[in-house]
């Protein structure tokens, strides 16, 4: 191979050779791109549950609607701490990038604390609305908005199961390429499950026609 194409071909790659039969993507690769439809097919769920949502959120069977049983206060807690918890993350990742122990570690909690505080608001929530007998089985509208709400919630409870593995991989192993590739992974997860909330803030909470 001569120094030209040393210089553009790096890799040494075969020369004349399709990049389809150049054998095997690397684990970077092939990860990343399985992350991204992960989070492809995430969205796509949720786009059917927000257009169940939309369609029977007026089908209130007689019982209570969004207006009367959403608390304003509460939700607007809830979406702080998601908002800067995702601030939060994205400071974790510059940490991760510089590895920076200490920082990845002081936003890592603050993200944390951020993360299960929402988780702690929401069952409140809920379990303030059963008390007042709009459970799930109440009505349609119920339904999908428990559904709905719900699998955000256990997405964010799952995030936090992650972040805590994460961290203690880290306290093990160091920010070793597999462990650092599976917190920007995280920290990308993190910002979909804000970017869906937003979704759930306006549709929903906003629709209610406070």
């Amino acid at each position: 191979m001569s120094v030209a194409d040393t210089l553009t071909n790096p890799a040494n790659e075969p020369v004349g050779v399709p990049y389809s039969e150049r054998g095997p993507a690397s684990i970077e690769t092939v990860a990343s791109f399985g992350f991204w439809l992960f989070l492809l097919s995430d969205v796509v769920m949720f786009s059917a549950l927000f257009a169940a949502y939309a369609v029977l959120q007026d089908h209130v069977a007689g019982g209570p609607d969004g207006l009367k049983l959403f608390n304003r206060g509460y939700v607007l807690a809830e979406t702080m701490c998601l908002l800067i918890s995702s601030f939060t993350c994205g400071l974790c990742a510059l940490a991760i990038e510089r590895r920076a122990t200490a920082a990845f570690y002081l936003w890592g909690v603050i993200t944390f604390v951020l993360g299960a505080s929402f988780i702690g608001l929401e069952i409140s929530e809920f379990l303030r609305m059963i008390r007042e007998g709009a459970a799930p089985e109440r009505s349609a509208f119920l339904s999908a908005f428990f559904t709905l709400v719900g699998c955000h919630g256990l997405h964010v409870s799952l995030g936090l199961a992650w972040l805590a593995t994460m961290m203690a991989q880290v306290g093990t192993l160091g920010f070793r390429p597999q462990i650092v590739r599976r917190l920007l992974c995280f920290t990308l997860f993190w910002h979909a499950l804000d970017i869906v909330w937003i979704g759930v803030f306006t549709i929903v909470y906003l629709g209610a026609r406070w």
